[in-house]
């Protein structure tokens, strides 16, 4: 799949102007903030470095400390964080974000369009699912969802309903990873082609089953469940295990359960994930 950020036609346009004249990291976060993603924490902006982000502004209270911790677990993009990150006082630091994470690191990013987004989620054929959140209401959740399925290679997230999937608190969950897929809130109408697969209780045991690697796989709210529209589309009701009397899995649970029973060697090798593209340095501020 093809890196939505790592194209330039594919930047949102910056109603601001050009952002390249102001280099005060202060007045650059002031002047960005409303158009741009939060990067909160050191792994936020080491994964979206990872996967080739646009950063437009980068600070932390201790830089030494934020380099430190660089070397010990993220030694390959550390010319890129020690050309990104400027020391400000942790008061400064404190102002800028709405929840000081304990690396005392953020940034700014420039999310990918939604026409790149869109065009990663429709093309075919897809070489691993598309998840899809039905009305999702917990951000942490969400954030966390995205993180599961960076990490198993997924073509993208969807979210239906009123939640932002590229809301602040959703990134932090998910840890930057919204860089190495392609997360886009959409219309069950719109969902891209393919299969549908949604969990439900009352589905076939996703164990006597063979997901294809086409599949969008459906996940209700963590309250009440599929929507009707989202039911009605589905081509195949799937449930995963679960002991008598126990309620229900956790949003995040029920999809790593499901993404590692399609990934699981079915008679073949498993999912080969490949290795992390190699950091491009963007700074613009």
């Amino acid at each position: 799949m093809k890196d939505p950020a790592s194209d330039p036609t594919d930047r949102v346009q910056d109603p601001v102007g050009d952002r390249r004249q102001d280099h005060d990291p202060v007045r650059a976060w002031h002047r960005l903030a409303d158009t741009s993603v939060l990067l909160d924490g050191f792994h936020a902006l080491k994964h979206a470095v990872r996967f080739r982000a646009e950063v437009l502004v980068a600070v932390t209270s201790d830089r030494q400390a934020a380099l430190a911790l660089t070397d010990e677990l993220a030694p390959d993009v550390r010319d890129t964080l020690d050309a990104l990150l400027v020391e400000v006082p942790e008061a400064t630091y404190r102002s800028l974000v709405p929840r000081p994470h304990p690396t005392a690191v953020a940034a700014l990013a420039v999310r990918p369009s939604r026409e790149a987004n869109l065009r990663a989620l429709a093309r075919t054929p897809r070489t691993a699912p598309v998840v899809v959140l039905d009305h999702p209401r917990n951000l942490g959740n969400a954030g966390a969802v995205i993180r599961l399925a960076a990490g198993f290679g997924a073509t993208g997230v969807v979210t239906t309903g009123t939640l932002d999937p590229w809301h602040p608190t959703v990134v932090r969950g998910g840890a930057g990873l919204h860089f190495a897929t392609a997360v886009e809130r959409l219309t069950v109408a719109e969902l891209p082609s393919g299969p549908v697969f949604a969990l439900d209780p009352d589905g076939e045991d996703i164990r006597g089953l063979k997901l294809p690697d086409d599949a969008v796989l459906a996940f209700g709210s963590e309250r009440s469940g599929l929507s009707t529209d989202l039911r009605a589309r589905a081509d195949h009701l799937v449930s995963l295990p679960m002991r008598p009397q126990v309620s229900s899995y956790n949003l995040a649970t029920s999809v790593a359960m499901t993404l590692f029973h399609w990934s699981a060697p079915q008679g073949g090798k498993g999912v080969s994930f490949g290795s992390p593209p190699s950091p491009v340095r963007r700074i613009r501020s």
